[in-house]
């Protein structure tokens, strides 16, 4: 094979879907402590120990390819011109520096389209935290933006946990060479290859979909399956996302919440999904909008492990009750671990590749003629498949430490769709269970008031649970 990787179908349209007003990278904010990068802080020392992380991830230094004559998905090759200088930027808060002015900016960078001539990522140095100097042993925060073509939830995961180490003074690691360079024509001859051999593919896929579609229909009979898509009611942020962003954060003890999830014998996941669920329900209750019937969670599902379909995102996903119509908090974690086992069933049961094998043969034109449809017509806003993306993502229990400083949080942020104008993902950490949050501010103007919820409704938890 060529010195390049292609995109799969998956991977690919997170490209095609991607406008202007819908920028399809995820994120993630990492809160840092400056006093042990040993040393001390200096921007450039972390530009030349991220340089040194770099050289051994190829992932970083990477970007598309494609030729005129392709017809089939873009590639991955090494960029000859890498310069880190166009990735790695530095900005200061405003004084006070505190979590509003952070969030402010992270929301506008996270609203910024990435360079596709480039390798899909970005990072950001943000200093001033709360007052403090980084150079004198204070707090630093790092945004990190890559492509959700690049990444799913556990392969970026992945990336952050090499950029990290369990030392402060950890060594560099060796070079790793990247994936190579392809010409045009090479691109389009591998191509050509794979577009003619879609016919095969998908005899290959039809017969796993019909399963599919057949154990659907008997688990509906007997009432045995997950959430259906277009069941979600109308909130104020399922409407078509505008070209901003705001976004806000939570920390919650992972204790707490283990405490709670043996109490109750359910699953950690049960427990995230009832926090978002008691933290959206006193959200709307206060802004007079909870809808009659329940809220509607889309779960990405990591099919890691499960699939040997080539690309980076190997996911499926799963629609979640969040059952937001019972008040109180101990019977709705009850209703919600109850239907999530149905929907967890459900979703086993259907081929882990059926959404990776069917994305493989969509053509670009399809994606984009579809968004144009979608935020012309408004046809999200009129029927929406789910409320928001609830996604967790379990991370490392050890002390870690970017580029020498100790990671004191790491928020992550997925991207919004039309019609689903609210992703709010957690990542467990050494200990803490850190929520992100992020929306429009023409959506959810508040979004602070929403995330400030979470620690009122693990409180409820755990009283309940401590009685």
């Amino acid at each position: 094979m060529p010195g390049y990787q292609r995109l799969s179908g998956l991977d690919a349209s997170f490209l095609y879907l991607e406008t202007a007003v819908q920028p399809l990278h995820v994120c993630s904010v990492l809160e840092l402590d400056a006093a042990t990068i040993p040393g001390g802080y200096t921007f450039d020392k972390m530009r030349q120990m991220l340089s040194e992380r770099i050289a051994a991830m190829p992932e970083f230094r990477e970007k598309l390819a494609d030729s005129p004559l392709n017809l089939d998905h873009p590639v991955w090759v090494e960029d000859p011109d890498f310069d880190i200088d166009r990735h790695l930027h530095r900005i200061g808060l405003p004084a006070p520096g505190g979590r509003t002015e952070l969030a402010e900016i992270c929301g506008h960078i996270a609203a910024l389209q990435l360079d596709r001539s480039r390798p899909l990522w970005e990072m950001w140095v943000i200093e001033n935290i709360a007052g403090t100097d980084a150079h004198n042993g204070g707090r630093l925060a790092v945004m990190v933006k890559m492509h959700h073509a690049g990444i799913d939830g556990v392969t970026g995961a992945n990336l952050m946990s090499q950029l990290c180490t369990l030392e402060p003074d950890a060594p560099a690691p060796e070079p790793v060479a990247g994936s190579g360079t392809a010409s045009e024509l090479e691109i389009a001859v591998g191509g050509a290859v794979k577009y003619f051999s879609r016919p095969l593919k998908l005899a290959n896929v039809l017969p796993s979909t019909a399963t599919s579609v057949i154990d659907t229909v008997r688990r509906a009979a007997k009432g045995l399956t997950m959430a259906a898509p277009f069941a979600a009611p109308k909130t104020a942020f399922n409407v078509n996302v505008t070209g901003h962003r705001n976004v806000a954060f939570a920390q919650l003890d992972l204790e707490d919440i283990k405490t709670v999830k043996n109490h109750f014998h359910v699953k950690v996941n049960d427990v995230v999904l009832a926090l978002v669920s008691g933290a959206l329900r006193r959200y709307l209750l206060e802004q007079d909008a909870l809808p009659e019937s329940t809220l509607v969670a889309m779960c990405p599902v990591s099919v890691h492990g499960k699939s040997d379909r080539p690309g980076r995102n190997q996911v499926s996903g799963m629609f979640s009750k969040l059952e937001t119509t019972i008040e109180d908090p101990a019977e709705r974690l009850r209703a919600i671990a109850d239907s999530s086992t149905v929907a967890k069933q459900h979703s086993s049961a259907i081929s882990a590749t059926l959404l990776q094998d069917w994305s493989q043969f969509a053509a670009p034109s399809v994606f984009g003629a579809a968004m144009r449809v979608l935020a012309v017509t408004k046809l999200a806003e009129a029927m929406p498949v789910h409320n928001l993306v609830v996604s967790n993502v379990p991370g490392p229990q050890d002390p870690l430490y970017m580029l020498g400083a100790e990671v004191k949080a790491m928020y992550p942020l997925g991207p919004l769709f039309h019609g689903s104008g609210l992703n709010i993902t957690v990542m467990s950490l050494n200990g803490t269970l850190d929520v992100g949050l992020i929306s429009c501010p023409e959506l959810v103007p508040d979004l602070w008031a929403m995330a400030d919820e979470f620690a009122t409704e693990l409180d409820e938890l755990v009283a309940a649970a401590t009685v």
